[in-house]
Parts: C-alpha cells; sequence; structure tokens
C-alpha cells in the first residue's frame, strides 16, 4: 500500500512539475484553456467520455501530453456523497413485528474513484479505475486497453461497461438523475423460491471483450454517423473479476454473455452525456438497438435475454431521452422447469438548463416486475434540480421519486410486487470530480 501511495503521488505531482518548466515543455500549456472553458463561454466539443466515469478533456484538471500528441497521461478524481432518506410501505404487516417505515437511510459513498486515462502511440487507449468506496469485485471498477485500427474498427479487452442501455452508458458523472432508473436496477420477482434466480434487466461493468467504432457515412464533418459495440462477457457482472464459467448443457456454447449494440446519430457522434454545462450550443441525436443473451446465468440455473430501444438528443439547453426494454428468462433443463417469463420496462426523462449552472429534470419510470402473466406494474415518476458550480467541477442535485402500484389483482400481489423498493426516495447527493 505505501507503494501504491507513493507512486499515486509520484503520477499527481508530475503536472505540477510540468508547469514549473513551460518554457521547455510547450506541451503542458492546459491551465490557460481550462480557465476558459470553466468561464463557460466557449463550446468544447472535445470532451472524451470513453473511460465511462466522468468528462475528461485537455480543459479540465490535470493533463500530460506530448509535443504530437501521441501520448496522453491523464489522472482523475471522482467522489460522490448522499444523504438520502427512503420510506417503505408497511406490506400488510402488523406494526407488532417492530416493521421500520424509514429505513437505508443516512449518508452514503457509492463512489470514491481514483484512476488514469489515456493514450499511447496515438493507437492505444487504456483506463484504471479503482472504486475505493466498494467491497469485493467492485474495487476494480474499470481496467481496460482499447486499440484503435482506425475508427471504424477498434477492440476492447479488460472490464468496461457492456454494450446495453442509454441509461447506464452515459458517463457516470453526467447522469441527469442521481440514481438510474428503478427498471433498470430492481430485481424481478419469480414465482419460485430460487434466491439464486433475482435477474435485473440492466446490466453493467463486467470482463470481456468487444468490437467497436464508428463511422460516417459522409464527408461532412457532422453529419450522419454510424456506431456499433458486439462482444462477449463473462455474464456475472462487476462483483466477479475470475474466470467462473463453463460450457452451456443447453445450448453447447460457452456459458458467457453474448451483447451487441447498433446506433445511429444523424448529428455527429452523440456525448455520453445527460447533462453538460460544456455542451449547450450544439444539437446531438442517437437512435439505437441493443440485445443480448446472457446463458447459463444466474448461477446456471437461466438463460437471460434481453432486447432494447433507446432514443436520446441534446439540443442546447435541451436533454431528452425515452428507452424500452425487454427481457425473457427461461430455466435450463437441469432446473426441470417447462415455463419461461417475460418482463419489461420503460423510461422517459427531460432536462433543461435554466441558466449555465442550474439544470432541472423529470422522468417516468414504468417496470412490470411481476411478469406479464400477472397483473400489476409499478410507476416511479422522479423530479431533479442540479446545479453546477463552476471552475471547480462540484455539482450539487436533489432528487424526489415516488413508487407507485397499479392493476395488481390482489392485495397481496401490490404488496409483493414492491418489495425492497422505498415508496418515497428523497436524495441529495454532492460529487467532486476533475
Amino acid at each position: 500500500m505505501k507503494t501504491y501511495a507513493l507512486l499515486l503521488s509520484a503520477l499527481f505531482a508530475m503536472p505540477a512539475i510540468a508547469a514549473d518548466n513551460k518554457e521547455q515543455a510547450k506541451g503542458f500549456a492546459f491551465e490557460k484553456y481550462n480557465r476558459k472553458s470553466s468561464d463557460l463561454r466557449i463550446q468544447t466539443e472535445g470532451i472524451d467520455m470513453e473511460n465511462g466515469v466522468l468528462g475528461i478533456a485537455d480543459d479540465r484538471g490535470f493533463t500530460l501530453q506530448s509535443r504530437d500528441g501521441r501520448f496522453v497521461f491523464k489522472p482523475y478524481l471522482f467522489l460522490q456523497t448522499r444523504l438520502t432518506c427512503n420510506y417503505y410501505d408497511d406490506e400488510g404487516l402488523d406494526k407488532a413485528y417492530n416493521q421500520d417505515n424509514v429505513a437505508n437511510s443516512g449518508f452514503a459513498m457509492p463512489y470514491a474513484i481514483l484512476g488514469f486515462t489515456g493514450t499511447t502511440f496515438g493507437r492505444l487507449d487504456y483506463n484504471l479505475s479503482i472504486n475505493a468506496a466498494a467491497t469485493g469485485g467492485n474495487v476494480l471498477q474499470q481496467a481496460w486497453a482499447d486499440y484503435r485500427i482506425s475508427p471504424a474498427a477498434r477492440f476492447r479487452a479488460g472490464k468496461f461497461k457492456t454494450p446495453f442501455f442509454h441509461a447506464c452508458l452515459t458517463t457516470l458523472g453526467e447522469t441527469l438523475f442521481p440514481l438510474l432508473p428503478t427498471s433498470l436496477t430492481a430485481t424481478t420477482i419469480m414465482p419460485y423460491s430460487l434466491n439464486a434466480v433475482t435477474p435485473a434487466i440492466g446490466t453493467g461493468f463486467d470482463l470481456g471483450f468487444q468490437f467497436h467504432g464508428k463511422a460516417r457515412l459522409s464527408h461532412k464533418q457532422n453529419s450522419w454517423t454510424i456506431g456499433y459495440e458486439a462482444g462477449l462477457w463473462n455474464g456475472t457482472g462487476s462483483n466477479v473479476n475470475t474466470a467462473t464459467k463453463t460450457l452451456s448443457d443447453d445450448l453447447h456454447i460457452p456459458s458467457l454473455l453474448y451483447a451487441a449494440r447498433l446506433t445511429f446519430m444523424p448529428w455527429g457522434t452523440m456525448p455520453a452525456t445527460q447533462g453538460n454545462s460544456h455542451l449547450l450550443h450544439g444539437r446531438h441525436m442517437l437512435f439505437g438497438l441493443s440485445g443480448g443473451i446472457n446463458v447459463e446465468s444466474e448461477n446456471e440455473s437461466t438463460n437471460d435475454t434481453r432486447l432494447g430501444i433507446e432514443w436520446s438528443i441534446l439540443c442546447g439547453r435541451w436533454y431528452a431521452a425515452v428507452e424500452g426494454y425487454w427481457m425473457h428468462v427461461s430455466f435450463t433443463k437441469r432446473q426441470k422447469i417447462d415455463e419461461a417469463y417475460n418482463y419489461w420496462g420503460a423510461y422517459g426523462q427531460l432536462g433543461y438548463f435554466f441558466t449555465k449552472s442550474i439544470q432541472a429534470g423529470l422522468r417516468y419510470d414504468f417496470l412490470d416486475r411481476n411478469g406479464s402473466n400477472k397483473d400489476g406494474f409499478l410507476n416511479m415518476p422522479a423530479a431533479v434540480m442540479n446545479y453546477y458550480v463552476s471552475r471547480c467541477n462540484l455539482k450539487l442535485s436533489a432528487m424526489y421519486q415516488f413508487t407507485g402500484r397499479y392493476g395488481h389483482a390482489t392485495q397481496l400481489d401490490r404488496d409483493n410486487d414492491d418489495l425492497g423498493i422505498s415508496t418515497h426516495t428523497a436524495t441529495i447527493q454532492l460529487q467532486y470530480s476533475f
């Protein structure tokens, strides 16, 4: 640990040393450009969001770069601190059981990330981020290398985001709401007492390999652009960093996550952001289709097929997105369960910058959590207010979400459908990054 701490100290000190020698190393002249951008008087189009944590450009914080631009080194820090209050419904339980309506409340730190990213030899991008607030395998949030044959042909290997869902693929520090849509993160309800079978529609960080790229369909700078990602992952999620998979007894293929995403962007590349105070003048739009199958997931118990459709737009101060997704869960033969179950969800959200520092947003989230074969669904409206503190990369967010239940056949079905999900959620979050 001492060696690691000394290494980090040395890395973070390098930009300061370089700044003292500007006459000898003109390649480190980023401080002046940073001041211009922090005034929010210019459009910053070149923000690199490939690392998935926060938008990174030469005009943010410290960056070391060779004179020819073939070598770039950017250390970064990302912190989120939350104050959350969750109020849960009684679910028909007697107060004698000491049911706590307020639970899972107080202060939390979901992310305390140290990392560095950059480019070597003008072709190989890299990223490593450690989340000190996590435990187990989640401590290693990302670790990947990305080789660029051309902008349209790249391949990446390591731990990174799987290509599914606009909400998850948005850069972590650039989301409109501090909490992801519940329809993506909540586990589904199965009609069997199988503790090991609790799939969620959303997928996140995982170990794997993918081909990806973007290609313009014309020679114009901001014109029709096609993007794609396709690859293989373990399918075990971000908390497992070891090889634990086998061959499928039913499909006779490796029991991995097979996933792909295809996007069309009519106005040039769409930044992976839902609101950035440095991007208030341009226009970008994205249409996307994604899908995948997680073979022998949930401890080799199910095969989970997911499909998603998405649309998002950034136009001046406005941001909007609509996304829908469907998951088909079928059991493996060893489970001796013939039934299959379908779950689906969707959300729409809208954000607007009233000033260069104040952004407000609304979201409606929908989830058929108990499956399409059973009546009832959850609807979760939410509102947010974001305040961006200029010149120091601070972001303050305040959010409220209500979880409603509708259309259930019985009161027991109604009580079971939102188990583990709070009826009222209020969150205040302070975010800092550089």
